[in-house]
């Protein structure tokens, strides 16, 4: 494995998945709020940073191409859980939540299985679109908490209703794409 600014920007986002729950336990609300919003909101932009350097760079790895997804879904998977924490159990977060956890889960899965052939399942426009769409919708629900300003909570909301929509489509098509691999053949 090699150091290098994309690599450690991917960290860097792995790292900050844990610490968007932890400042809950250990900062007063809306300080929490805060944090987590800043924290979110950086690891967010290295997403797209270590990718983009590692191109521009000529910097890609391997470690670099197993670590990026999943720092990913630890930063969603993790601030999805904050967001239904505090709201508790309401349908407006739920709902879509359930689906984006769904589909996550579903998709790794699947690259799991696939192994060496899951270059069928690459990662498309829409999905980028899809994970975008996730960030800044949990961005703006940070910035709802923190500064309680009510139109934040119903922009965070349409968009992650978005989001969830986007990752409906993505989560089918994947599985469009993986179906002749899940088949099972049977010689008479």
């Amino acid at each position: 494995m090699t150091w290098n600014l994309p690599n450690i920007l991917t960290v860097f986002r792995l790292l900050c998945a844990p610490g968007v729950a932890l400042v809950f336990l250990i900062l007063p609300r809306p300080v929490a709020d805060w944090a987590a919003l800043i924290l979110f909101a950086s690891a967010s932009i290295t997403d797209f940073l270590d990718g983009y350097l590692a191109r521009k760079w000529d910097q890609m790895s391997k470690f670099g191409a197993m670590l990026d997804p999943i720092a990913d879904k630890a930063m969603v998977v993790t601030a999805i859980a904050v967001l239904t924490m505090l709201h508790g159990a309401n349908a407006l977060i739920v709902i879509p939540a359930a689906f984006i956890l769904l589909r996550e889960t579903f998709v790794s899965g699947l690259r799991e299985f696939l192994g060496d052939t899951a270059g069928t399942l690459k990662v498309t426009k829409l999905a980028k679109w899809k994970t975008t769409a996730q960030m800044v919708a949990i961005a703006v629900l940070f910035a709802y908490g923190a500064t309680l300003i009510a139109p934040l909570f119903t922009l965070g909301i349409v968009i992650f209703w978005i989001a969830g929509l986007l990752t409906v489509i993505t989560g089918w098509d994947y599985l469009t794409k993986a179906m002749p691999f899940l088949r099972d053949h049977h010689e008479d």
